[in-house]
């Protein structure tokens, strides 16, 4: 290899610039999928105008996974498109050897895309005992060879800190907002009013009336911290006679929160009842529990796969690949992810 002329190595220590060699090597950026949901991931391959690269998956007879690339990734800024549907810990497991695999193929940066982050409720000691499942699963990423975390709607944002490294957490309301923006004419914008489903969702509700001049009602509820997924309904804060109530919230598990809210709202008069969530995880039985006769639409993303039977007419899916897609060009490009939500991210 020619050695640079001493009168070159002179220059570049007078403008500051540290002596070495320049290559003529390019960024490539490279999306590939694990098995959770390859629709999601080809759509932002799609919106960023490449294909997924080509991946061999097996799981042998044992049920352990394998999982092989079949193009180069030395040199390569590597997103790993994985989100976290059920069965949610073998797609852990799956990810965690595609980030292992990846590492040892030498690529330069491998981004965990998780739009749905997994065991994101269990962000905090509750009661004595307990694990912090969802700091284990950022260490997990983080051993196991991922540099970055880019996820939507984190059900806790303090999640952001258990990385040790840039978490982008992006916000799906730009998608639902423009949904609603155009479907919700006449009386129905006239009379909505926001509501959130319980205490913990008002600063997310606050930032949805604001989008629509609307008021805001709190649903005050009582969970029993030793029975999973029952809830018990109170009092609602704000009026909700006559309005249009917008009930919006991060994810939509087995239903029984949303429903009963759902309830409570048209028991206390309200017209019409729309729910709008990002994560439709819809454990049985919510399909069946969200065609209740008191809601009258839900409104999600698809950040989580939906099979045929979790589908039902009152569901609209609207698709989350283009904003997944700008975020992963913006970190590509060095740009600003922050810069899409006006600064709030």
């Amino acid at each position: 290899m020619a050695r640079k002329s001493k009168t070159t190595t002179d220059d570049e220590r007078q403008r500051g610039i540290a002596p070495g060699i320049v290559t003529k090597t390019k960024k490539r950026l490279v999306v590939v999928s694990g098995g959770s949901h390859p629709e999601l991931a080809d759509a932002i391959a799609h919106q960023l105008g490449i294909e997924v690269a080509p991946t061999e998956r097996r799981t042998f007879a044992s049920g352990e996974i394998y999982t092989r690339f079949e193009t180069s990734m030395r040199g390569c800024d590597v997103f790993v498109v994985q989100t976290f549907g059920q069965p949610v810990n073998e797609w852990i497991m799956e990810m965690l050897i595609m980030l292992d695999a990846l590492k040892r193929a030498s690529a330069k940066r491998i981004t965990v895309v998780a739009p749905y982050y997994p065991y994101s409720r269990q962000d905090k000691k509750g009661r004595g005992r307990e694990p912090i499942s969802a700091r284990l699963v950022t260490d997990l990423i983080a051993t196991a060879g991922a540099d970055r975390i880019m996820s939507v709607d984190l059900h806790a944002a303090q999640i952001q800190g258990f990385f040790d490294g840039p978490v982008d957490h992006l916000f799906a309301k730009p998608i639902l907002a423009r949904y609603f923006e155009e479907s919700l004419q006449g009386e129905d914008r006239e009379t909505l009013t926001v509501v959130s489903p319980d205490m913990g969702r008002v600063r997310v509700a606050d930032t949805w009336a604001d989008e629509f001049g609307a008021p805001l009602a709190i649903i005050h509820k009582r969970r029993d911290p030793k029975v999973a997924n029952q809830v018990t309904v109170h009092d609602i804060v704000g009026e909700v006679e006559g309005r249009t109530c917008l009930l919006v919230d991060d994810m939509i598990d087995t239903g029984g929160t949303i429903v009963k809210a759902a309830q409570a709202l048209k028991a206390n008069g309200a017209r019409k009842v729309i729910v709008a969530a990002t994560h439709p995880i819809f454990s049985n039985p919510a399909a069946e529990r969200l065609q209740d006769a008191a809601i009258d639409e839900v409104v999600v993303t698809d950040t989580v796969p939906l099979s045929p039977e979790q589908r039902f007419d009152k569901l609209t899916v609207l698709s989350a690949a283009p904003l997944l897609a700008r975020a992963i060009r913006e970190v590509f490009d060095d740009g600003s992810v922050t810069s899409m939500f006006d600064g709030a991210a």
